[in-house]
């Protein structure tokens, strides 16, 4: 039997990941509520868009019964705001959340954390890793992922469904793979350092696809990683990118040294506020070499998905890779 569509909250419905899951939910015929402390980057009928801050739902009434919560709400850039930022948003925001859930009765969380609280390193992680996070980011996103299973666990009737995300691409993306592209379209690219760099990646549909799967599984509890299971390089990425789109693009390498000297050199650019921040550089050089076990085992993680993801992007943004 045909589950039957379920009225969902989306806190972060404003962002990338909630405009691309609010579009789906609103095409399968469920009620949405989306809450951001920004307005929508797009206003679909039947959607109702509130604004409001995660971190203060004591007043919140999304005027309808509520099955399933989205914590999608996230400061995530890093580098790039004060170590405090990080806790009060995603702290107190999965304190909000989960607060709201036991007033309303609602028996579903589905959070997206991040494969930032495995913590860096070039050893392939899984989700049996022990998480290890060294910035306020990750131990912000494992502390809430621990409040949110406690909730869980004060009821037996509560589910959670974790999802720690690689780097997420598509459509109104706007980070590290909508700037590669933008390079690449530009006649070249530049690798920092090695061109054996693993980064973890999904693409956005893919993304809502694991986390529609994982949500239909009995199991009250699940934790998984979602990114392409081929651990593909920097370089796999470009080529991918340069047979399909923009034949023409020259690779050159920065050597290894290079980069870490400006690094080292553009410290003090940080500490003056200019935007310019040597963590940033010295990350494009560090693998998140990250597998998704959960999916491997459900036989949900097939490999060789990058091309088609590509081509998708390309057929939804005009080949502008926007």
């Amino acid at each position: 039997m045909m589950e039957h569509p379920k009225n969902s909250l989306v806190v972060g419905g404003s962002g990338f990941i909630g405009t691309h899951l609010i579009r789906r939910l609103a095409a399968e015929g469920g009620s949405v509520v989306s809450l951001d402390i920004k307005p929508p980057r797009e206003k679909l009928d039947g959607v109702d868009y509130r604004l409001g801050d995660v971190r203060d739902l004591g007043d919140f009434d999304p005027g309808m019964r509520i099955d399933r919560i989205y914590n999608l709400a996230a400061i995530h850039t890093t580098p790039g705001h004060p170590d405090h930022q990080y806790y009060e948003t995603n702290i107190l925001g999965a304190n909000s959340v989960t607060a709201l859930a036991r007033r309303l009765n609602i028996r579903e969380i589905v959070f997206t954390s991040s494969i930032s609280v495995y913590g860096p390193g070039e050893e392939t992680k899984s989700e049996a890793s022990a998480p290890a996070p060294q910035t306020p980011y990750g131990w912000s996103k494992y502390m809430a992922e621990r409040i949110q299973q406690a909730w869980m666990q004060e009821d037996d009737s509560r589910r959670l469904v974790i999802c720690r995300p690689a780097v997420i691409f598509g459509p109104g993306e706007g980070g590290n793979f909508t700037r590669m592209a933008k390079l690449l379209k530009k006649g070249f690219f530049v690798y920092p350092g090695r061109s054996d760099t693993i980064k973890a990646c999904f693409y956005v549909e893919d993304l809502l696809d694991a986390l529609a799967f994982a949500e239909q599984r009995e199991e009250r509890f699940v934790l998984f990683n979602a990114c392409y299971p081929d651990r593909y390089t920097l370089q796999q990425i470009v080529e991918t990118f340069r047979d399909r789109h923009m034949r023409n693009v020259r690779t050159f390498m920065i050597p290894h040294f290079a980069v870490t000297t400006a690094a080292m050199l553009l410290r003090p650019f940080s500490v003056m506020g200019l935007g310019i921040h040597p963590d940033r550089v010295a990350k494009l050089t560090r693998s998140t070499d990250i597998v998704p076990g959960w999916l491997e085992t459900a036989g949900k993680a097939s490999k060789g998905r990058l091309p088609h993801a590509i081509e998708q992007w390309s057929a939804k943004s005009d080949g502008r890779f926007v």
